[in-house]
C-alpha cells in the first residue's frame, strides 16, 4: 500500500480525515504520526461506516498544545469535544492510551487498544523516560532509533511512510506528546474493571514494548474484554498487518453498533 497526504476537515478543534457514511468509528494515532497512518483501516472501514480519523494535539493539521505542560487528560479531552455518538473508539499506541480514557463516555460504545501498554516494568518505564528526556536536547525529530525500534526493514513502504511523518512533526507536539506518554503506565486495573463495554486489545507477536502480556491482562480485567496477538507483527502492525487487523475491527465494530458483543 501506498500512504499519500489525504484531505482534512476541521472537526472541532482538531484536523481529521473524514470518509465513508454510516455508524461512527474514531480513529488516533500515536505519537509522532499522523491520521495517514490509519489509511489501510480508513480504506476498509469506510465502505460500511463514518470514519474520523484524528490528527493529534500538535501533529498533523491540528493545533499545538497551548500549555507549557500538557497531561493525558488535554489529549483526551480534544477528542472527547469532538465525538460523534454512538462511535466506537480505536486508537493506536498513546492513541490506544486516549481511547481508553474515553471508553466510559456516554458517547462510545466500545473501544479498542491497539498496542497499548499497562503497567510496564521499571526498566521500561526508566528507558522510555529517558527517551523522553532527551527530546528536550534535541531541535529536530531524528526518527532513526525509533524505526529501527518499529521495522526490521527500514526500506519498506510502512518504514519510509513513518520516517516521512516522523520528520514532518513539529518539535514541540511530538516533545509534549512523548513526554505524557513515558510519563502515563496506562490504565489501572479498577478502571479497567469498572469498564462494562467491549472491549477489544490487539497486540503484535514481537511487539516488545506494547506486549501480548500487557494486552492479555488488560483484557482479563474488563467484564467484557477480550485479546487477539497478531503473528510476527511488532509495533507499527495496523500498517504491516493490516489485514489481519482488518478483519477483527470489522468483526467487533460490527458487533458493537448491533448491540451484540
Amino acid at each position: 500500500m501506498i500512504w499519500t497526504t489525504r484531505p482534512r476537515s476541521r472537526v472541532g478543534s482538531l484536523a481529521a480525515i473524514c470518509a465513508g457514511q454510516g455508524p461512527s468509528v474514531t480513529l488516533l494515532h500515536g505519537v509522532g504520526l499522523n491520521a495517514e497512518a490509519w489509511g489501510a483501516q480508513i480504506d476498509a472501514l469506510s465502505q460500511d461506516y463514518g470514519i474520523s480519523a484524528f490528527d493529534m494535539v500538535g501533529h498533523g493539521d491540528s493545533a499545538g498544545v497551548k500549555i507549557a505542560k500538557p497531561t493525558l487528560s488535554d489529549y483526551v479531552d480534544a477528542v472527547r469535544a469532538n465525538l460523534t455518538a454512538p462511535t466506537v473508539v480505536v486508537g493506536h499506541s498513546m492513541g490506544a492510551m486516549i481511547a481508553l480514557k474515553l471508553a466510559q463516555d456516554p458517547a462510545v460504545i466500545g473501544v479498542v487498544a491497539l498496542n497499548a501498554i499497562y503497567q510496564r516494568t521499571s526498566t521500561a518505564s526508566a528507558a522510555v523516560r529517558a527517551r523522553a528526556k532527551q527530546l528536550w536536547d534535541e531541535r529536530s525529530v531524528n526518527p532513526k532509533s525509533t524505526l529501527m525500534r518499529w521495522f526490521d526493514d527500514l526500506t519498506s513502504p510502512e518504514a519510509t511512510a513513518c520516517e516521512r511523518w516522523l520528520r514532518a512533526v513539529p518539535m514541540d507536539g511530538y516533545r509534549a506528546a512523548y513526554s505524557v506518554f513515558a510519563n502515563e503506565n496506562g490504565p489501572t486495573a479498577s478502571e479497567l474493571q469498572s469498564l462494562h463495554k467491549p472491549a477489544l486489545f490487539i497486540t503484535g507477536e514481537r511487539e516488545q514494548n506494547s506486549t501480548p502480556e500487557m494486552s492479555i491482562q488488560m483484557a482479563e480485567c474488563c467484564p467484557r474484554g477480550q485479546a487477539h496477538i497478531v503473528k510476527d507483527a511488532a509495533h507499527m502492525m495496523p500498517m504491516t498487518h493490516a489485514g489481519e487487523v482488518n478483519a477483527h475491527l470489522r468483526t467487533f465494530i460490527s458487533h458493537c453498533h448491533q448491540g451484540e458483543v
